[in-house]
């Protein structure tokens, strides 16, 4: 593997290939197919949390390929979509892959009949003999594990929860299935935008007021066997065999679970904000 991943390095200048495949812990085959790409996706998810701490501390995002490979792959950091799915668009480039960068709406937890929201969300789209195929390593705890056809409005189903994409107008909505509702996730754009539309959306989610990164404490992960969320101080489990774990952690509990479960190396200056983390919810007696 790492021949290989050298020899594609040599290729594409801006990326370390080695580096990326050790930091998320994939010795397989490279080759541009959806096999490739859905394995890539599985440890990429596994390996990288999700998470937004440098928003909440005011530290900001720079999404620019120096700083999100220099914070994702050699300081072991985690991100949000604009950092996660731009180094996974770099990665899937420079390996061969016909894949460009989407941006979209994020419709979580929204009721459909809720004013329009800002384009925040990015995603990729990898084209595979003609198919196109939505990928997504930067949704949090509701991530899609596996790559979604984008020709096809029917159920997808995946390790986790079953997903679908239909077709509204000039956008795809991309829809999770939960208990018996679909929950649409996000609203996405068909054309590929100009890099200064990341820079704005950016802008937005690490900046302004609204945007519940600055004030929620945010981490995620998901594996083969379960996903993993800590918002403030819940943490929830949810494994793939129907089983779920939901409790409450004090600061030093934050602390533990950032490193052992979302695989975070943790920073003194992160603490201020765990603590006010920590008395966020207050655990209701059965």
């Amino acid at each position: 593997m790492l021949h290989d991943a050298e020899a594609y390095a040599d290729a594409a200048p801006g990326i370390d290939l080695p580096r990326y495949l050790a930091r998320i812990g994939y010795d397989g085959p490279l080759a541009p197919t959806l096999e490739v790409l859905g394995a890539l996706q599985t440890a990429h998810i596994a390996a990288i949390a999700f998470e937004a701490i440098d928003v909440l501390t005011g530290a900001g995002v720079d999404i620019g390929a120096e700083a999100v490979d220099a914070k994702l792959i050699g300081a072991g950091r985690g991100g949000y979509c604009f950092e996660q799915n731009g180094l996974f668009l770099r990665v899937l480039q420079a390996l061969g892959f016909a894949a460009e960068g989407l941006i979209g709406r994020v419709r979580w937890m929204l009721a459909d009949d809720a004013p329009p929201t800002s384009r925040t969300h990015m995603v990729v789209r990898v084209t595979l003999d003609g198919r196109p195929w939505l990928v997504d390593v930067g949704f949090g705890a509701a991530v899609p594990p596996a790559p979604l056809a984008m020709d096809s409005a029917a159920p997808q189903t995946t390790p986790h929860e079953t997903y679908r994409i239909v077709r509204r107008g000039d956008a795809w909505q991309v829809s999770a299935l939960l208990g018996e509702d679909w929950a649409t996730l996000y609203l996405i754009d068909d054309a590929p935008p100009p890099a200064v539309d990341y820079e704005l959306g950016n802008w937005y989610t690490s900046t302004h007021p609204d945007s519940h990164f600055r004030h929620q404490l945010i981490a995620a992960r998901t594996t083969a066997e379960a996903r993993y969320g800590l918002r403030d101080n819940r943490l929830s489990i949810r494994f793939t065999d129907g089983r779920t774990e939901r409790r409450y952690l004090g600061a030093d509990e934050i602390e533990a679970a950032l490193t052992s479960i979302f695989l975070l190396p943790v920073r003194p200056h992160w603490r201020p904000a765990i603590e006010r983390a920590a008395v966020a919810e207050i655990a209701v007696p059965a």
